[in-house]
């Protein structure tokens, strides 16, 4: 999902500003602490100071008091004064969180050709998605490298919602307009083929965790004359899922038709809800269903990036820009899952960007230089993004660590992952980690660190 995002470590007293790939961070932590601001790409957005953007629930943060950080060109909410990172991380696991995500780009896509431009610029089973069934994938490069990841919902026959991520903005509306303009090319056709609207001026909230659904199943407007049409039920809904929802508010009135669906970027059952603006702003509407859905402190609690980006990491979860890039494919990251079953023939059509390398690395997974994985760490200071990993007995080093904290549903078990040499790739694989021009001892991880809550119809809130 796509969604949303490592944390980095710095020692105490340091404030000075770290800059890696796309991100800023500005920070005083300690090494048991996550405080990355990562700033990608501009987007319009409903308000700005300066070169940072604001989104439509900023008023709402700061009137909380949040730390307010640099991230992907907005501001956005690192933390707030009620709880510490730890406590909200593990607020999230135990109650419920909202996170403010309306930086992440909503996209619509509709037309005769929606569905072949997706399956040309991703591996995934397109086709095979039920009528607002989801599914997690990756925008490729002709190359096969990862361009960004997303989170693909069919709305209809022909239509199409989609969430791609905040830093990668520009050089993803970039990719997209090139690869539309050569299908409609190929195919001969008019632009009206392929209909694409980039809902800049909705807003986005994830409400995560065990609690949510009581939560959010208590504002849902059920129409007693049309419960035959919509189904109110949350129960129903199911991972990977979403419905159009009317939530009613405190105050008693109705919201406008919500798209809500069940997924989260924190390994939790929960949702994500995308709100319409009304007259070109979402303020108005998200700081309201925000204010009702936080009404209750003892089961709902603002969460902000720390906590996020710890939750992703526990859930072995990747973020762009760091755990992948245009030169990892699918296979390379642990992702071959996404390319659909019935696409890994020379002859399925259409055929997708790079699928001659995909392919080849699927059916000879050696041929892969390198492979993302999970790491253990032994106790002590946590492996940092860029430490190296080395084999334990040469001192060689064989790779390199993308994004690790120490895990604060673990008892602070250091976590990580990273990428090594094919052939370490196995679980159980001990290796070393350089931390402070130390090797520690680490071992090569299942991931997800922890079992998924999602909640699916087979085995309800268990991955």
């Amino acid at each position: 999902m796509p969604q949303c995002r490592p944390l980095s470590y710095v020692r105490p007293n340091n404030k000075q500003l770290l800059k890696h790939h796309n991100r800023v961070v500005s920070t005083t932590a300690r090494d048991d602490q996550c405080t990355t601001q990562p700033t990608g790409q501009r987007r319009h957005a409903s308000s700005s100071s300066g070169d940072v953007k604001r989104t439509p629930l900023y008023e709402v943060h700061t009137q909380a008091g949040a730390k307010m950080v640099p991230f992907a060109s907005y501001s956005m909410p690192l933390d707030y004064p009620d709880q510490s990172h730890s406590e909200s991380h593990k607020w999230t696991r135990s109650h419920a969180s909202l996170f403010d995500v309306s930086h992440m780009v909503q996209h619509k896509l509709s037309g005769q050709l929606a569905e072949e431009f997706l399956m040309t610029v991703t591996p995934s089973s397109i086709n095979t998605l039920s009528k607002h069934s989801a599914t997690l994938s990756c925008l490729l490069s002709e190359a096969g490298g990862i361009v960004d990841d997303t989170v693909i919902t069919r709305l209809g026959r022909d239509s199409f919602y989609f969430v791609t991520n905040a830093g990668r903005r520009e050089e993803d509306l970039t990719f997209l307009q090139k690869e539309m303009d050569k299908l409609l090319q190929a195919k001969e056709v008019s632009k009206d083929k392929l209909n694409w609207h980039v809902l800049d001026h909705h807003s986005l909230v994830a409400l995560q965790g065990p609690e949510a659904v009581n939560v959010l199943q208590e504002l849902v407007f059920k129409d007693e004359e049309d419960e035959e049409l919509v189904d109110a039920d949350l129960s129903t809904l199911h991972f990977g899922h979403s419905r159009w929802l009317q939530l009613t508010l405190p105050d008693g009135m109705n919201t406008p038709s919500l798209l809500i669906s069940r997924t989260g970027y924190t390994g939790e059952d929960g949702f994500e809800i995308s709100i319409p603006s009304e007259n070109g702003d979402s303020t108005e509407l998200a700081t309201s269903i925000t204010r009702a859905l936080t009404a209750n402190k003892d089961r709902v609690k603002w969460a902000g990036l720390a906590a996020r980006d710890s939750l992703r990491l526990e859930a072995g979860m990747c973020l762009y820009g760091h755990d992948i890039d245009l030169d990892v494919t699918p296979p390379m990251a642990a992702l071959g899952w996404v390319v659909g079953k019935d696409r890994r023939s020379e002859d399925a059509t259409p055929a997708f960007n790079g699928r001659n390398e995909i392919l080849k690395q699927l059916a000879s997974p050696k041929s892969m230089t390198r492979r993302r994985v999970g790491v253990l760490i032994e106790k002590g200071p946590p492996g940092r993004e860029g430490a190296e990993i080395v084999d334990p007995v040469s001192n060689e080093v064989i790779g390199k660590i993308t994004s690790g904290c120490p895990a604060p549903s673990m008892d602070g078990q250091n976590i990580a992952m990273g990428y090594v040499k094919n052939g370490y790739h196995k679980k159980g694989t001990q290796v070393g980690v350089k931390v402070r021009k130390n090797v520690r001892k680490a071992e090569v991880a299942r991931m997800p660190f922890l079992d998924s809550k999602f909640y699916r119809p087979d085995n309800k809130g268990s991955s």
